[in-house]
């Protein structure tokens, strides 16, 4: 059996049946480094060598956490939801709070494709955004795994179909890897082979928000990690402060591509004005870091992960084993290739790790088989994609979550991780299929 279908089968099942994913991912790494021929002792010690792989990512979310806390001191929380339920109104109006839903809807979907390819700042705009409109989205109402749902598609969709920011990267790494294994394309032919694997994210997206999710779900109003249950002292100074300390981050990780410079900058900038008092410092970063702990952790542990099941050197032996099963047949090659892609990355937890592996298989077996260069482009951007929605070490699910359960009422795997597979790996797989066999 192969070692990489083992450990990502024992890691998504513990998953499942709620064993925390920390646990999950090591006892997956454990069980596939012993299959795979690595030994008890050696898997730990590739297990142990891979974790820093995240490092910098875990310190970049503790930093932007205790951020994140500090905004929640000035006070700006209070105030966007005291406005916000004024807008939404306290007497169950049924069309105002159905208009300020789509709003909302709409500036977070919005804000999320914005954060791929316009203002690239990945995942920091969440602790940022999310957080302080919870009780807004708990006034309304709102099923969270909607929101959830929004986030990983305006974190998925536009860097899949979009060359600009992080989608020139995501471009760039499949043009590159397709022309290393002998099949040279142009970069402008990727956005029109990922045509139709983006309406599938775009048809999971609808039936999740008006759909699966368009009913109440009832949340308690508790406070935020960091913050008191009592409202927030603020004057006009603290908000202008907040909301400079915000733009100076998102700025700062923009020109100097760092989260961890960013965050740094947008505390000090609430340091310096006063809003946020030194004796208070050291209580923010830690309160921060204790909100950013899960995700921290999930993503080092992902690299040990990760680098176990590289070792084991079960990836070339399963994506080598699909070309002996699938003949010349061109529907079940793409089918297979597509289900290898979702192994592959839902172990990984990125779908730019993922292309240069499936690449080395996908290019000449979809020419063996008789596939168009724009079918193959299509199988390997939505194979590597696949992975991106529902891997429980996918920063695309674990940014979500960090946001939704700052107050601890959204559970990572059943609110963030089944949805988000079900409603976009789904069509994903049938619509990546469908371009595979039109184009």
């Amino acid at each position: 059996m192969n070692a990489v279908l083992i450990a990502v089968i024992v890691m998504l099942v513990l998953s499942l049946i709620r064993v925390h994913v920390v646990l999950a991912l090591i006892i997956g790494a454990m069980i596939g480094g012993v299959v795979g021929g690595l030994g008890f002792e050696q898997t730990i010690s590739v297990f142990s060598e891979g974790l820093g792989g995240s490092a910098t990512v875990a310190l970049s979310y503790a930093l932007l956490g205790s951020f994140a806390v500090a905004i929640a001191r000035t006070g700006l929380p209070d105030v966007m939801v005291k406005y916000a339920v004024q807008l939404v109104g306290r007497n169950r109006d049924s069309k105002k709070q159905k208009l300020s839903k789509a709003l909302i809807f709409f500036v977070i979907l919005l804000v999320s494709c914005f954060s791929q390819n316009v203002v690239p700042v990945h995942i920091a705009f969440i602790p940022i955004l999310i957080p302080p409109i919870l009780k807004v989205l708990n006034e309304l109402g709102v099923d969270r795994r909607a929101i959830a749902s929004i986030i990983t598609f305006g974190l998925t969709a536009p860097y899949i179909f979009l060359p600009y920011g992080f989608g020139a990267i995501f471009h760039g790494i499949v043009v590159d890897n397709m022309t290393v294994n002998g099949l040279e394309v142009e970069r402008s032919s990727i956005p029109l082979a990922m045509g139709i694997p983006t309406a599938g994210l775009v048809t999971g997206l609808l039936v999740a928000v008006f759909v699966t999710y368009r009913k109440r779900r009832i949340y308690e109003n508790k406070p935020l990690i960091g913050e008191t249950i009592e409202s927030q002292a603020y004057t006009k100074a603290s908000l202008i402060a907040a909301l400079t300390a915000i733009v100076v981050t998102l700025i700062t990780q923009r020109v100097t591509d760092s989260m961890i410079i960013a965050g740094m900058a947008g505390i000090f900038v609430l340091l310096l004005s006063g809003t946020l008092k030194w004796k208070e410092a050291d209580t923010v970063v830690t309160d921060g870091m204790k909100m950013m702990a899960f995700i921290g952790f999930v993503m080092l542990t992902a690299s040990g992960f990760a680098a176990v099941i590289r070792e084991t050197g079960h990836v070339d032996l399963l994506v080598e084993s699909v070309s002996g099963i699938v003949g010349d047949n061109r529907a079940v090659a793409a089918l297979f290739m597509l289900v290898v892609g979702l192994v592959i990355t839902m172990g990984i937890g990125s779908s730019f790790s993922t292309i240069p592996i499936i690449a080395t298989l996908f290019v000449p077996l979809g020419l063996a088989v008789g596939f168009s260069p724009l079918a193959i482009i299509a199988l390997i951007g939505t194979a590597g994609a696949l992975g991106d929605a529902g891997a429980p070490a996918s920063d695309s699910t674990l940014g979500p979550t960090a946001g939704l359960n700052a107050d601890s009422q959204h559970h990572h795997i059943w609110d963030t991780c089944v949805p988000t597979f079900l409603h976009f790996n789904i069509p994903l797989i049938v619509f990546g299929w469908i371009a595979a066999m039109v184009l």
